[in-house]
């Protein structure tokens, strides 16, 4: 091989490189969402599809009216897991369950902004490139 040769090909390890030395991959930089329409919306996806193997059990229901909800629509629109609008967010999946159908139990989401905060970005960052 000649010196150009192995000059692209170290010049093209450089960039994977320093990403190995930062400690993680780049992370695209998640919007600041105000637009409650758009929150709802998302508590409603995350209810009726995340949370049927995920739980978030450091979250309860009530903290839905953050998002400009009452407490009617909580119950009407998203309480299917729970009896009381003060309770945690839990899974009906029993983790045997989950871990004989999946391999593993799936993770706990209430904090995995937090866990996944990095100086790569936000936790928020984090969900945002990784959905």
């Amino acid at each position: 091989m000649n010196f150009t040769k192995k000059l692209i090909a170290v010049l093209a390890l450089v960039p994977g490189l320093a990403f190995a030395a930062e400690g993680g991959f780049p992370l695209d930089r998640a919007p600041e969402r105000h637009d409650m329409a758009s929150l709802q919306n998302g508590a409603k996806l995350f209810v009726n599809y995340c949370l049927n193997c995920h739980s978030a059990s450091a979250m309860r229901y009530n903290r839905l009216r953050d998002l400009g909800l009452s407490e009617d629509q909580i119950k009407n629109n998203l309480l299917f897991s729970a009896d009381k609008v003060g309770e945690m967010m839990t899974t009906a999946m029993r983790p045997a369950d989950a871990k004989a159908w999946s391999g593993a139990v799936p993770p706990d989401l209430s904090v995995i902004a937090r866990a996944k905060s990095s100086p790569a970005g936000s936790g928020a960052d984090y969900l945002y490139t990784y959905l």
